[in-house]
């Protein structure tokens, strides 16, 4: 079986997922992509070669039936218009983070999810298929460093266009909120945010960087620094520390140099190079869920409603600068692997 796949957004992200299901994954074609900048289309089809359909209009391009599966990469705000839509439609999606800009958006996409029946939606969260993450999960669960006591984090951006501090926690923070529950299994029992010395390089009057203090249900205190314009490159921090040791996500491999009297390593300042492999695996996995009719790999609409929960909570706890509770519903068994 290859996938007939239709993409709704062909900006950055979509092009390289473009990319990855022309030249790199397996079982899949694109058939189809839609945007509001037919140059960007254009683009895209010269680029790799392709004859996809082309639509101005992202229901159009779900509604047709060349489309049995698709992936949703256009500007965060359409997301839950567009994957309920398709699942509506019946139709498989993969969805980029976020699910929805709001926990009440991944509700609804939840509840058409679960009338169709059954599972057909993956989201976007790219990091649970890296390599560093999957080891220090495993450290995690074998129980190499003990309990897990606390968790230091960084999401650090060389410049953003963020003009409010809630887009860095919709956009930004929602990877670490999915990630850390997922490395923990765990949720997370209340939040609070706390603004250091605003950066003088942040544009505007955004407050920037920010740090978020996370309790888990199992009692882990997660600190987590989001700094959108840190200047010098995007750099993935997270540090478990447990009863017995300390383990530590390991920086991407660079080849480490001795020049010019400097011993140094080029810092990355891409977040598509960062974490190329994971979204490689990541939407390979789709393909394959799809392919499989079970979904077995990745995340879930119930994730990103959690990782939401979580986020809007922080949003609230920007405003009154004190802890938040995090009330986190009960998982239906509909999302139970």
């Amino acid at each position: 079986m290859k996938l007939n796949i239709g993409v709704v957004g062909v900006g950055a992200i979509g092009q390289d997922h473009i990319r990855r299901f022309v030249q790199v994954l397996q079982n899949c074609q694109v058939v189809a992509m839609s945007d509001i900048s037919t140059e960007n289309l254009d683009k895209v089809n010269k680029s790799l070669n392709l004859n996809a359909k082309t639509y101005s209009d992202g229901h159009e391009l779900i509604r047709s039936k060349d489309v049995n599966a698709v992936v949703i990469t256009s500007w965060d705000p359409t997301h839950e218009e567009y994957a309920l839509a398709a699942i509506n439609e019946g139709k498989y999606v993969f969805c980029e983070k976020p699910l929805a800009v709001t926990a009440e958006g991944c509700k609804k996409i939840i509840d058409a999810e679960m009338k169709q029946g059954k599972r057909l939606l993956q989201v976007g969260f790219m990091r649970p298929f890296d390599t560093g993450y999957r080891a220090l999960k495993q450290v995690i669960t074998e129980g190499q460093i003990g309990r897990p006591l606390i968790l230091h984090a960084a999401h650090r951006n060389v410049t953003n266009t963020y003009t409010d501090e809630s887009i860095a926690i919709t956009n930004t923070l929602i990877h670490e909120l999915d990630v850390h529950r997922w490395l923990l299994d765990d949720d997370y029992v209340s939040a609070q945010v706390v603004f250091p010395n605003k950066s003088s390089l942040a544009p505007g009057e955004l407050k920037d960087p920010q740090l978020v203090i996370f309790k888990t249900a199992k009692g882990t205190i997660i600190n987590v620094e989001v700094f959108a314009n840190c200047q010098y490159g995007y750099d993935i921090q997270c540090e478990v520390v447990g009863e017995k040791g300390i383990a530590k996500l390991p920086d991407p491999s660079q080849i480490v140099m001795r020049k010019e009297a400097k011993f140094y390593i080029d810092i990355l300042v891409d977040w598509k190079d960062r974490f190329i492999a994971a979204y490689d695996v990541e939407l390979q996995a789709f393909i394959d869920n799809v392919i499989s009719g079970k979904f077995t790999q990745g995340a879930s609409a119930w994730d990103a409603y959690a990782a939401a929960v979580a986020a809007d909570t922080c949003i609230k706890a920007q405003k009154s600068g004190v802890v938040e509770s995090i009330v986190m519903p009960k998982m239906p068994d509909f999302y139970k692997k």
